[in-house]
C-alpha cells in the first residue's frame, strides 16, 4: 500500500458486511446482475453501488454479454494491496448468510444451465466447470503429441511425475534429485522408459558439462533453494545456445508459517526479480515472466511461470 490514505479506502471497502458477501459470492462464480439480486435478496439498486465499489478497486472484474453484465472475482489482476486484504477475509466464508448465498447460488446455475446446452451455460467459463473426460490430465496429454524435444534436464524431478508425461517426447531426458529416497521413487515410476537417465544431485552445483542440454526444467523448485540465483546460472550454464529454460514458482506470498511445513525457504518471488535474474545471472533472453495462476482455495497462492533462452550467440 502507497500510501495511509489508500489504506484505509482498502480496509473501508471491505468494512461493508454486503461488500463482503457479494465478494463471496462471486468467488468461483460468475453471475449476472439479476442473478446475484435474486440470490442476495437484496433491492437491485443495491447490489450494482456495491458491484461498482468493488469493480472499481479491482476485486471484481465484469464482462458485457448481450444485454447482460457478469461479474467474478479478478482472480488474475486483483492488485496486490487489495489481494491481501480480501486474504483475511476468508474465514468468513462460513458464515451463515454466505452459505445459505452458495445454495440458492447452485439452484440459480442449474436453472441457468437447464435453459440452455452445456457449452453455451459455460461459454467464457469453460475452464471453471468439470465435463465429463475434459481434465486438464486428459488435454495435457493430447497436447504433448504435437511437443518434440531435445535433450531435457528436470532439475528437481521429484518422484518423476512430470517426467513421466514429458519422456515420449523427449530425445532424453535426465531425472536430478537431491534426495536419494525420491529419486529412487523416479526409478520405479520410469522403469520402462529407456530415454530416461537419473542422477543425484543438487540445482546449485549440477554436475553435468556446459551445453548438455537443449531444455532444462525448474518447476517448484526455487522455493527450496537457498541461491535461487545460483540455481539459475548453473541452469543456464548447461543449456546449449538457443536452449529453452521453463521455471514455475511460487509468487511472491506472506504466508510463510503456511509453506514452511512444505520444506520452503523462500517465500516465493516476484516476476521482475525472477525476470532480472534470469538475464542477469543466467544470461538468458526473457520470452515470457509473469504470474500464470491463483489458486481458489485459500491463502490463494499464485503462480509464477517463466520461458527463457540461451542466445545463439553467446557473449564473450
Amino acid at each position: 500500500m502507497n500510501t495511509l490514505a489508500e489504506a484505509v479506502d482498502i480496509l473501508r471497502l471491505f468494512a461493508d458486511p454486503t461488500r463482503v458477501r457479494l465478494a463471496h459470492l462471486l468467488d468461483g462464480n460468475e453471475l449476472s446482475v439479476a442473478e446475484i439480486t435474486q440470490i442476495s435478496d437484496l433491492p437491485q439498486s443495491r447490489v450494482s453501488t456495491h458491484l461498482g465499489k468493488l469493480r472499481e478497486a479491482g476485486v471484481l472484474r465484469d464482462r458485457r454479454q448481450g444485454a447482460s453484465t457478469y461479474y467474478a472475482i479478478n482472480d488474475t489482476a486483483m492488485p496486490e494491496p487489495v489481494r491481501r486484504v480480501w486474504s483475511l477475509m476468508a474465514e468468513s466464508r462460513d458464515e451463515p448468510v454466505v452459505r445459505g448465498d452458495r445454495l440458492r447460488c447452485q439452484e440459480v446455475l442449474r436453472a441457468r444451465h437447464k435453459a440452455k446446452s452445456w457449452p453455451e451455460s459455460v461459454a467464457g467459463q469453460m475452464d471453471r466447470h468439470y465435463s465429463p473426460g475434459r481434465t486438464w490430465e486428459a488435454t495435457l496429454f493430447g497436447l504433448l503429441g504435437f511437443i518434440r524435444l531435445g535433450d531435457v534436464l528436470d532439475a528437481g524431478s521429484g518422484d518423476g511425475a512430470i517426467a513421466e508425461l514429458l519422456a515420449p517426447s523427449c530425445q532424453s531426458l535426465t531425472c536430478l534429485d537431491i534426495s536419494p529416497r525420491v529419486l529412487q521413487a523416479a526409478r520405479r515410476r520410469l522403469a520402462g522408459q529407456r530415454n530416461v537417465a537419473f542422477a543425484p544431485g543438487d540445482v546449485h552445483a549440477l554436475p553435468f558439462p556446459d551445453r548438455r542440454f537443449d531444455q532444462v526444467l525448474l518447476l517448484h523448485v526455487l522455493t527450496y533453494a537457498k541461491d535461487p540465483a545460483l540455481a539459475l546460472r548453473e541452469a543456464g550454464r548447461v543449456l546449449r545456445p538457443g536452449g529453452e529454460l521453463v521455471v514455475s514458482t511460487l509468487a511472491r506470498h506472506d504466508h510463510a508459517e503456511v509453506t514452511a511445513g512444505y520444506g520452503h525457504v523462500n517465500a516465493g518471488f516476484s516476476p521482475r526479480a525472477l525476470s532480472a535474474w534470469l538475464g542477469r545471472e543466467a544470461g538468458l533472453e526473457v520470452q515470457r515472466c509473469e504470474v500464470t495462476s491463483r489458486e481458489k482455495r485459500s491463502p490463494h497462492f499464485s503462480v509464477v511461470t517463466a520461458f527463457a533462452k540461451k542466445p545463439n550467440q553467446e557473449s564473450p
